[in-house]
């Protein structure tokens, strides 16, 4: 028996809840790293394009954060309202966008973690490396999927 509108709207958010399990922790890990890091010893060793790469994985793991956590707060101050439709676009939207943030957080802090360990030129490499597969793995993979079922879709009309 095919699943209705609601069925298939509940279903969803648990997926998307689910999801969002697995991306809050690492989230609220890289946040407290980042929150810690000024007060260490090694801080002040930083160049000013270390610090400046710093404060941007700072801003852009609170960013994260905040798009990623939205979804609950949308849901709790929406709850019962039956526009599970709208909460579901507008979730997805701010999960994807949280998720480009997180992204360019993490491979912020390996150029910092590489320059700081090695020299500017390994970081550059290896920050252009975990950009890349970002890119590639969390984005073109499934960009690569839709644009290949649209066309699959378009040939069988």
């Amino acid at each position: 028996m095919p699943e209705s509108a609601e069925q298939r709207h509940n279903r969803e958010l648990i997926e998307l809840l689910n999801e969002l399990r697995v991306a809050l922790p690492g989230v609220q890990v890289l946040f407290a790293f980042l929150l810690a890091v000024p007060f260490a010893n090694g801080f002040p060793k930083l160049s000013q394009t270390g610090r400046d790469v710093f404060f941007a994985a700072f801003i852009a793991t609170a960013l994260s954060t905040v798009l990623l956590i939205a979804p609950s707060s949308y849901h709790r101050l929406r709850w019962r309202q039956h526009d599970k439709e709208r909460m579901l676009v507008v979730s997805n939207a701010l999960t994807i966008a949280g998720l480009g943030f997180l992204a360019v957080a993490i491979t912020c802090v390996v150029y910092v973690i590489t320059d700081f360990l090695f020299h500017r030129t390994w970081a550059a490499v290896f920050t252009a490396l975990v950009g890349a597969a970002f890119l590639f793995l969390w984005y073109g993979l499934p960009l690569a999927a839709a644009i290949r079922d649209s066309r699959r879709s378009r040939r069988a009309r």
